[in-house]
């Protein structure tokens, strides 16, 4: 690993998480910016995020967005507009995957190609 990654955490970016559920649809994470010594650091804004579980064919997605509210109450009117638009992004998403990975040329042989390429016989100029 030529970079170096910094594993420090920032004393001046902490959070405390509540975690609040209606048991039915999902839940919201209030982070509330909090100080080295633990205490709510009153001169940051908290954070909502939502989060919920779609049924797709292979099994349940879990879906994560933000929710741009001042308070928990705020969050919770925004929910169901955030994860529809989260859900709406994430199959679009998924529906660009399926496009690109339909569009991928198949050639037959391509396996014997690669392997000359690679420089089995020699590391010819066809490159896979």
């Amino acid at each position: 690993m030529n970079q170096s990654t910094d594993l420090n955490m920032k004393s001046d970016e902490l959070y405390r998480e509540e975690i609040y559920s209606d048991l039915r649809l999902g839940t919201i994470r209030m982070l509330i910016p909090v100080n080295e010594h633990g205490e709510e650091d009153v001169t940051r804004a908290r954070r909502f995020v939502g989060q919920a579980q779609v049924m797709t064919p292979a099994g349940p997605m879990p879906i994560s967005f933000d929710l741009d509210a001042k308070d928990l109450a705020e969050a919770v009117r925004g929910f169901g507009a955030a994860a529809e638009q989260a859900l709406q992004e994430t199959a679009r998403e998924l529906e660009e995957y399926r496009r690109k990975a339909a569009s991928g040329i198949v050639v037959p042989g391509a396996e014997d190609v690669s392997r000359l390429a690679g420089g089995e016989l020699g590391g010819g100029l066809i490159k896979p």
